[in-house]
């Protein structure tokens, strides 16, 4: 049986920030119950051995996660979860105990893109905090700065050189790690501890003009997503749904997998094809190489 090597869960569609990099979502506002998860899990796990909790939405405010993590364990698959941070103190005992907890990205350039009641100062001491017990426990813990200028694109990043500077005073680095961003785009700190750096880009919208139909897309060859809904999508970047291949609550996975809509789409990327109108206005498509599909590239 193939497997993938990402599949993304959106344990809840609601986030606490709003972030002006992410899109807000027009689909019902949910968290996903112990029940449901339960079963999305017996579906996906013959596909992969690690999941990831990421869609749309902070995945740190389900009361369930705790439950999430003890049903991953169970069935023998490593988590890695993608959290703005702001509210890794109420989970952080729950995550140093959590035998599937391999890997916790943590996106820095959030602070910057909201309007907080915390300071930078109080944002970074606090993450820094949960980062050190974390990866003396071998969480790998990956701190992200996705808010570069890109073509065209004006990002949230005049916090960035105040952040570094922190981040070298608590991890008494003796080098310059803004230097070492402009050279390179990950860095490992020290053991389990990264940081990586990447450009702001669009999200694809079903609304917007094509961006280009000639593109290459990790979508169902190495991933694939499920909403709150259960809506079975191909890659993380389907926000909306808009590309719904089924319900895992209604049809098994398998046969979602290889319906018609979904050979048609792999097959299409195959010949560096979007045969769905909401790939071909992908933001995203416009990166080097025109290889999308993931925004988690990075996988130390």
């Amino acid at each position: 049986m193939k497997k993938y090597k990402k599949i993304f869960i959106e344990i809840t569609n609601i986030c606490n920030l709003k972030c002006d990099f992410c899109p807000e979502t027009k689909r019902q506002l949910k968290y996903m119950s112990k029940e449901d998860f339960a079963h999305v899990i017996e579906e996906v796990k013959p596909f992969a051995n690690h999941i990831f909790f990421h869609l749309m939405g902070e995945p740190l405010l389900n009361p369930e996660i705790g439950s999430f993590l003890e049903i991953c364990s169970k069935n023998e698959l490593k988590v890695t979860i993608t959290t703005n941070g702001t509210l890794l103190n109420r989970v952080k005992d729950v995550f140093l105990n959590a035998p599937a907890l391999r890997k916790v990205s943590i996106s820095l350039h959030s602070f910057e893109a909201n309007e907080g009641t915390v300071t930078l100062e109080e944002y970074i001491a606090a993450t820094m905090g949960f980062v050190i017990e974390a990866i003396g426990r071998g969480i790998v813990c990956e701190l992200r700065l996705w808010n570069k200028d890109s073509e065209g694109i004006q990002a949230s990043n005049k916090l960035n050189l105040d952040i570094i500077n922190m981040l070298e005073q608590l991890l008494h680095l003796d080098y310059s790690l803004k230097t070492e961003l402009e050279l390179r785009n990950n860095i490992k700190l020290q053991d389990y501890l990264f940081i990586q750096s990447a450009d702001k880009f669009e999200w694809p919208n079903i609304e917007r003009d094509i961006v280009d139909q000639e593109v290459f897309c990790y979508g169902l060859r190495d991933q694939f997503g499920v909403l709150v809904d259960g809506t079975v999508v191909p890659c993380c970047l389907d926000s909306e749904g808009n590309i719904a291949l089924g319900n895992i609550f209604e049809q098994p996975i398998y046969e979602i997998l290889n319906s018609d809509r979904a050979r048609k789409l792999y097959d299409g990327f195959t010949g560096r094809a979007a045969v769905e109108e909401l790939c071909k206005k992908c933001g995203f498509a416009k990166r080097k190489n025109r290889v999308v599909g993931c925004v988690i590239p990075s996988e130390t």
